[in-house]
């Protein structure tokens, strides 16, 4: 049995990238980062553990981005909205594993990126060209992201 510390640091672990900003006038590695990251439009969501490797890109795309913990009853709101089947293969050609395309839940594989609407009542009152701190849209959002999550769906 999980003790709750154990619980909540499971929880915590999941963060949710949402793309805010287009395609146009972008840097190589910048869009590079986003096909590794599979968030190739606007108002796509990925759902992706807290590691050292998924941090650092999405701080290099931190200017197009918004992301924060996402809460288990989020989560499962997306998942029976908008998560979508995995269908693709589960081998690549030489017999590998190709874990990053899929998630495990209750047995089914989904998709990692969800496809949203974009929010109601808007990002924020300055935009998508400011931070979350100013009152914009970039950026890390902390627990609030479950709120634009939910306005999304």
């Amino acid at each position: 049995m999980k003790s709750e510390k154990e619980s909540q640091k499971d929880e915590s672990n999941i963060l949710a990238v949402v793309r805010v900003r287009g395609l146009v006038n972008l840097r190589h590695d910048i869009k590079k980062t986003f096909e590794y990251l599979n968030l190739h439009t606007k108002n796509w969501c990925i759902v992706v553990e807290d590691t050292p490797t998924l941090k650092g890109m999405v701080l290099k795309v931190k200017d197009y981005v918004t992301w924060g913990e996402i809460s288990k009853d989020t989560l499962d709101e997306m998942i029976k909205m908008r998560g979508e089947l995995y269908q693709g293969r589960l081998k690549d050609s030489k017999s590998h594993m190709e874990y990053n395309k899929f998630v495990i839940i209750d047995g089914k594989k989904y998709n990692r990126f969800f496809r949203l609407s974009p929010p109601k009542k808007g990002y924020g009152r300055k935009g998508i060209k400011f931070t979350f701190v100013q009152g914009g849209a970039l950026g890390y959002r902390g627990e609030k992201i479950n709120d634009l999550l939910r306005r999304m769906i």
